[in-house]
């Protein structure tokens, strides 16, 4: 009985799934950044802003004006987020 190809094909996707499950396995097991990770914007500390700015908008519809103090709360807030985080880096050795 000859393998052929298919043989092949099999084993590639054989030794993908299994360096999937690795890293699968390695994420899971690292540990938590030592500062909040924004990574999704339910982590950010300006989620609750960022949801009123959504609520608003679903509420007046294409009437963004009557949302804007949302808005600039919202982008005070991811401003004040930034510069906290490159502060965060500035002060963060490479070393340690």
């Amino acid at each position: 009985m000859d393998p052929g190809p298919t043989h092949k094909v099999e084993t590639k996707f054989g030794a993908k799934r299994r360096r999937r499950d690795r890293h699968r396995a390695m994420a899971s097991k690292a540990s938590t950044p030592p500062y909040p990770s924004a990574a999704k914007i339910s982590d950010s500390i300006c989620y609750s802003q960022y949801s009123a700015s959504l609520k608003c908008l679903e509420e007046y519809g294409s009437d963004k004006s009557k949302c804007q103090e949302h808005f600039d709360i919202y982008k005070e807030c991811k401003k004040k987020e930034r510069e906290a985080r490159l502060e965060r880096n500035r002060n963060r050795s490479f070393f340690s």
